[in-house]
């Protein structure tokens, strides 16, 4: 363990926050070479990849997996020897963080994490403000919103991130709809109608370009709709079919509603979801707690990343 300390600590945590060595370098503001150099160092530390292969991206190994809690205490701890008395007064204060975030996240995270503010910020107002057609970076540029939880591509480089879960689609539709009666293959999903769910009125997405790219077959959208919520009640009065990702399906009572869930038998990407802030707020002592909080919560609530 020699030269072990703290900053090499705090590398080891956001290497298995992020599962990646490019993501760790863009939030810690280092180039890659010097975090694949602080890898290698943790792998020698601790006997232990730390990081593994697992198909065209890296995931935490079982060991980095386990004391991920223990090394985000630690660190905190050591930061909150520095915030101590930033965020002492926190009682006192009357902040109110603005966050930009589609439906499903807001459906899922929103209470949760107003509950966890609240207990060291009574006085705290959290404002969810919609996803709009801007570039998801210009309002953390010019500072009216605090946080952007998104999956976009588009994302200015100076930005930072830090990603909260990962996700995939599944179908939803009526508890006793005609494809789930036989084995669901990608030649019985194009026979049914579907729902696309897309703020810009796009009807076709990933589920697309693999049905098309890989099996030559091309799946008809009969309807489109603005966010994931709003078809939910209505899909067990046809045949349509909805996709929609498993954190709105594993908090929707899908029984009551009649409503039965299939996983696409397809290979479609995951979906990357994050936390995203400007760089001026780094040092921030609130807005990291803000961040830190956010980021326990959506563990608490959704669980581990998805593999």
């Amino acid at each position: 363990m020699q030269g072990y300390d703290l900053d090499l600590l705090r590398y080891l945590q956001v290497l298995i926050e992020e599962e990646s060595v490019s993501r760790a370098a863009r939030r810690l503001k280092v180039s890659e070479p010097a975090m694949s150099r602080h890898l290698a160092k943790l792998r020698v530390a601790f006997a232990d990849p730390i990081l593994v292969q697992s198909g065209r991206r890296m995931s935490a190994s079982a060991f980095a997996a386990g004391i991920l809690d223990r090394v985000q205490e630690l660190v905190r701890a050591a930061d909150s020897l520095i915030e101590t008395r930033a965020l002492a007064n926190l009682v006192n204060m009357a902040p109110t963080f603005t966050i930009r975030a589609n439906d499903l996240v807001v459906a899922s995270l929103a209470l949760p994490l107003l509950q966890a503010l609240k207990k060291e910020c009574p006085r705290c107002e959290l404002v969810w403000a919609p996803e709009i057609d801007d570039p998801a970076s210009d309002p953390l540029r010019h500072g009216l919103v605090d946080l952007y939880i998104g999956a976009t591509d588009v994302m200015k480089p100076e930005i930072r991130r830090q990603t909260l879960f990962r996700d995939q689609m599944q179908g939803v539709v009526r508890k006793d709809h005609p494809i789930l009666a036989a084995p669901i293959t990608p030649q019985t999903m194009v026979q049914y109608d579907y729902i696309s769910v897309s703020r810009r009125g796009r009807a076709q997405g990933p589920i697309d370009w693999v049905l098309r790219n890989q099996y030559g077959l091309t799946r008809r959208i009969a309807m489109v709709v603005p966010n994931y919520h709003c078809m939910v009640e209505s899909v067990k009065d046809s045949d349509l079919i909805l996709p929609l990702p498993s954190i709105v399906i594993d908090h929707i009572s899908m029984a009551a509603l009649g409503l039965a869930a299939f996983e696409f038998p397809l290979s479609l990407p995951s979906i990357n979801a994050f936390q995203a802030w400007h760089p001026r707020r780094d040092t921030d002592p609130v807005h990291r707690w803000l961040r830190e909080t956010l980021f326990r919560v959506s563990r608490q609530v959704l669980g581990p990343f998805t593999q």
